[in-house]
């Protein structure tokens, strides 16, 4: 039997790529106005999703929308209510998986991994706490920054931060601190598979494949 992965908030399904590559059974679970789930959650409509037993381990990427510090001239006014609706429905999920033990005297519960991702310069810190891990995607071999904070239960995946290029070198960098951040990257070099195809909010929420094989590595 393929071992469970929850996808929560999955979006494109880039952080479960790799486990639906190594033939794990990945349920991508998302929100329905993306319109790239395989089943679709509906959370604020007053629907819920019902894990199925057994589940292996969860990712959860909720928007960060109504977090981040860059929303300075969004038409609507910030609600962070409605964000920790989401942040809410997607740790619900998740200790639902955590309920039955396998046995009375287990130190553990049967959900082996857990994670909740969101970015790091935001207020979502004020509500669930510190992370437990934070990364820079050029940390795993893709060449830009983007901050991103993880709360959770997971085996911190190993940082092997990318050395520099030639033109890089000929700017004068020193190290890889100094590599572009996301929005002065081009689409097609961020996600060549989704490029003309989504909008830059959806785009710039795609999970790192750095990140993602190396989250993998460390949590089969």
């Amino acid at each position: 039997m393929s071992k469970i992965i929850l996808d929560l908030c999955g979006g494109t399904g880039a952080w479960s790529k790799p486990y639906k590559d190594a033939g794990y059974d990945v349920r991508l679970v998302t929100l329905p106005e993306t319109d790239l789930s395989l089943q679709r959650l509906m959370i604020m409509g007053g629907y819920y999703y019902e894990p199925p037993e057994n589940v292996y381990g969860i990712l959860s990427a909720p928007p960060c929308t109504m977090f981040s510090l860059a929303r300075m001239n969004a038409k609507a006014p910030r609600d962070l209510r409605e964000g920790m609706d989401l942040v809410e429905a997607c740790l619900k999920i998740i200790w639902d998986c955590q309920y039955v033990l396998e046995k009375e005297t287990a130190h553990k519960t049967t959900l082996k991994f857990w994670a909740l991702e969101n970015p790091y310069n935001g207020l979502l810190k004020n509500f669930i706490g510190r992370p437990a891990f934070v990364f820079q995607p050029y940390e795993f071999g893709d060449r830009y920054k983007k901050q991103t904070a993880l709360w959770g239960n997971f085996n911190d995946p190993i940082k092997k931060p990318v050395d520099l290029n030639q033109e890089e070198l000929a700017l004068g960098y020193t190290n890889s601190q100094k590599l572009p951040k996301f929005d002065h990257m081009k689409t097609k070099d961020i996600a060549p598979e989704f490029y003309g195809k989504l909008d830059r909010v959806t785009r710039r929420s795609i999970t790192p494949p750095g990140f993602a094989k190396a989250f993998f590595e460390a949590n089969k």
